[in-house]
């Protein structure tokens, strides 16, 4: 089962005087942190809401210091429960991030089945189509060849590829059967 996990993360930051700058900041310091072991962790702003609801900036600035709310997503392959996969990302986050709480906020699975019946089916999907256009292709071959009102023509082809069905039938060689299924009647003589 694979897992992707949401953790905020309480980045402190100094010296800022606007919450944008701090948020920029925070971002900028965290991702200075995951980097370059954990590059695949999203760095996202957090959301926070009063009390009563409303709705705040994700940082809270006081004396030129503001703790910035982050959320750090990341998703956790081959695990057997939810707990298991939160434990992972606190670990492998909380190692990076030294000093700055950390709290899971949401564990969602990832469907693998959907995957799988995905790939599967695109490759039941193309085996078809591939059938179909070698199907469509020796039919329109053997339809030119043997449609053509041209006299001549049709008296040299056949007495040829009775040449090379024999060459091969002699030889046991499959490999000329392929090279003549590759040219066109109408490039034959072209060849000779």
């Amino acid at each position: 089962m694979n897992c992707r996990v949401v953790v905020e993360a309480a980045v402190p930051v100094y010296d800022v005087e606007t919450e944008n700058e701090a948020i920029r900041i925070g971002i900028s310091k965290t991702g200075e942190m995951l980097n370059p072991d954990l590059n695949y962790v999203e760095i996202n702003m957090g959301t926070r809401t009063s009390p009563s609801g409303e709705e705040l900036e994700p940082a809270f600035i006081a004396a030129d210091e503001a703790l910035v709310a982050l959320e750090l997503e990341m998703t956790v392959f081959n695990v057997e429960r939810e707990e298991h996969a939160s434990r992972i990302a606190r670990k492998e986050i909380g190692q990076r991030l030294e000093n700055i709480p950390l709290e899971v906020l949401r564990v969602e699975v990832i469907e693998d089945e959907d995957d799988t019946d995905e790939e599967s089916e695109s490759t039941s999907d193309s085996s078809p189509d591939d059938d179909a256009l070698e199907t469509a292709d020796e039919t329109a071959g053997d339809g030119e060849g043997s449609g053509s009102n041209d006299s001549d023509s049709d008296a040299n082809e056949p007495s040829e590829n009775d040449e090379e069905t024999t060459a091969t039938s002699s030889t046991g060689e499959s490999s000329t059967d392929d090279e003549d299924d590759d040219v066109l009647p109408e490039f034959e003589e072209l060849l000779e």
